[in-house]
């Protein structure tokens, strides 16, 4: 029982792992976990695998597949799901930084790139500055509303792509367990 309270543990952390991480970090070090735990189930299987006969260990093994297959899928769809959810969050409330209107005022009238320079910069009326800064913070919103449908796009194949792998490896365990 043991066992199975760790792999739950472990499941867990790496789905918050996912969170708190960017995706190919975390997706990395999650690999990385479940091979490791992969190795470590069948080091200590393996002691008992020998006892048995090649069709035997042939079940055990295939079972052992069956079940990596459908975990490993699972928690593809459970990421997607995440990010799915985090992309969507993006796209309803949008996180900008916008700098403040004097913020980009000052930067305007002290541009470096006019201070040794022949080059005359315009003057603009306070009205037109403003105009800018507004057409500015409003580009920046839909900038970050685009990639976050482009993310929920990319998430949605997350889910989309092992779902069937996941119900089919599911229903084979059904199966050969002896359920319906």
């Amino acid at each position: 029982m043991k066992s199975g309270k760790t792999s739950f543990t472990l499941m867990l952390s790496s789905i918050f792992l996912l969170v708190k991480l960017g995706e190919e970090m975390a997706f990395i070090i999650f690999g990385v976990l479940l091979v490791g735990s992969f190795v470590l189930l069948l080091g200590v299987g393996g002691k008992q695998l020998y006892k048995l006969n090649n069709e035997e260990r042939e079940d055990v093994i295939r079972q052992v597949y069956h079940y990596a297959v459908a975990f490993i899928t699972l928690i593809m769809v459970i990421g997607g799901g995440v990010f799915a959810f985090m992309a969507v969050a993006d796209y309803v409330s949008p996180n900008t930084y916008v700098e403040s209107f004097e913020d980009y005022k000052n930067m305007r009238d002290y541009h470096p790139k006019y201070e040794n320079s022949e080059v005359k910069r315009e003057e603009l009326s306070e009205e037109e500055l403003r105009r800018q800064y507004d057409l500015m913070v409003e580009q920046q919103i839909e900038n970050n509303k685009q990639r976050a449908l482009n993310s929920f796009v990319k998430s949605l194949g997350w889910i989309i792509i092992p779902l069937p792998i996941f119900v089919f490896f599911q229903r084979r365990i059904s199966r050969e367990k002896g359920y319906k």
